[in-house]
């Protein structure tokens, strides 16, 4: 015969029977189920009264090389296809090309809501809280090539295909301008930069000619300047040289008198006239290699040679290299090789790069892309209108609320059970 355990009455009281528990609770089966179809309703309300968000996204790659081959042969800007594609991200993430679009197209912002809000305040926020730029994940390997996009949510108020679609095309043509930008700014520098190489070869051309026309005419004029000298000390020496025949002329026509010569004899015929008296004619042949004295030539030409010296003006007809030097000196009075330099209609011809410059320039100016079609990206994915809303999710709305409200009804039901056995 088996002993049965006696429990003490307070602490039967205190213990909670399972099944009666559940007896209890399924008598308050109307609370619980008011309470669940409450919460229900209220979520049920919330998800069919809200307004609907919608998410439309785009799409960019980086555009065929050959969309670029025309802008990069000009030789004067390079861009890649991977270059353009990163300028056309940024321009998507840039706050100034959404604010520009805005500006540009008012009217697909009229209805954003905001209370106490101006539009623009109401798209700072609108822009802060619905835009996100899609990118390749870094870490990841399995990327076939370069993309980025742009991401919008929207209220079911707001045409968000257009107003994303728009934003695209507005970041690729504010792309465009800038590359029109910073090729025309290229462009006009390296004109400028040819300009002043031009400028600075005339300038130099213009010195190097001076200068040579410089050493030309000091050459001439030290050429002449020596002639001259040359031509002074020939005059001078050959007056010299006539005061000398002059003195020596008067020395012998002195001697010649006091000889009594008045007729060129020489000393043989001189001896002879002395013995006339005592000889018969006699024919006598003489060999003498030096020069008689001067007076032997007697009075009569010494004087007459004399005369003629002192009559003379100028002794530059008794000295040939004096006509030479007065011919070269007639040849420096006119430098044709300066003349010639002097009288250039054009001298942009004498300058040996000036014509490489001048064709390069011609080139640069030549240049006349229409960036208005140029293709900076491909859209591979336009925005398209989107079949379900991604907010808000009303059937996963409603299980969850039954769920919630079924948990608080049986709270709320044991609850009052808990407190009717304190009771």
């Amino acid at each position: 015969m088996s002993i049965q355990p006696v429990i003490p009455r307070e602490t039967r009281a205190d213990e909670i029977d399972l099944v009666e528990l559940f007896h209890k609770l399924w008598q308050q089966k109307l609370l619980i189920a008011g309470c669940t179809l409450a919460v229900t309703l209220c979520a049920a309300a919330y998800a069919f009264l809200s307004t609907p968000s919608y998410e439309v996204q785009s799409v960019l790659r980086p555009a065929p090389l050959k969309e670029l081959d025309e802008l990069n042969s000009t030789g004067v800007y390079s861009l890649t296809p991977e270059d353009a594609l990163k300028r056309v991200g940024s321009a998507l993430e840039s706050y100034s090309t959404r604010a520009e679009f805005f500006r540009n197209n008012p009217e697909l912002f009229a209805n954003l809501k905001g209370i106490n809000k101006s539009l623009e305040q109401r798209f700072e926020a609108f822009n802060a809280e619905s835009f996100s730029l899609i990118q390749p994940d870094s870490k990841r390997t399995d990327n076939l090539s370069d993309f980025v996009g742009l991401k919008l949510v929207y209220p079911e108020t707001l045409d968000g295909v257009e107003i994303l679609n728009g934003i695209v095309q507005q970041a690729i043509i504010d792309e465009r301008q800038r590359v029109a930008l910073d090729m025309e700014g290229v462009i006009q520098n390296r004109l400028n930069k040819i300009e002043r190489q031009m400028a600075a070869a005339r300038a130099s051309y213009e010195a190097k000619k001076e200068a040579a026309i410089a050493k030309l005419t000091e050459d001439d004029k030290l050429q002449r300047a020596i002639l001259q000298d040359e031509l002074k000390a020939l005059r001078t020496e050959l007056r010299t040289r006539r005061q000398n025949r002059i003195a020596q002329l008067d020395e012998a026509i002195s001697i010649a008198k006091a000889l009594g010569i008045t007729k060129p004899t020489n000393p043989t015929s001189l001896g002879d006239a002395d013995n006339a008296g005592g000889q018969g004619n006699v024919f006598r042949t003489e060999v003498i290699n030096q020069q008689f004295p001067l007076h032997f030539m007697g009075t009569e030409a010494l004087e007459a040679e004399r005369a003629a010296l002192l009559k003379r003006k100028s002794d530059d007809y008794t000295e040939p290299k004096i006509a030479l030097i007065q011919n070269k000196l007639q040849m420096l009075e006119h430098n044709r090789q300066v003349e010639m330099m002097q009288s250039r209609d054009n001298e942009d011809l004498f300058l040996a790069k000036l014509s490489e410059m001048r064709e390069e320039a011609a080139r640069l100016r030549s240049i006349n892309l229409d960036l208005n079609q140029l293709n900076l990206v491909r859209i591979d994915r336009p925005a398209v209108k989107p079949l379900n809303p991604i907010k808000p999710k009303k059937l996963l709305i409603v299980s969850l609320s039954m769920v919630m409200g079924f948990m608080l009804g049986v709270c709320v039901a044991f609850l009052r059970v808990v407190f009717q056995r304190k009771n």
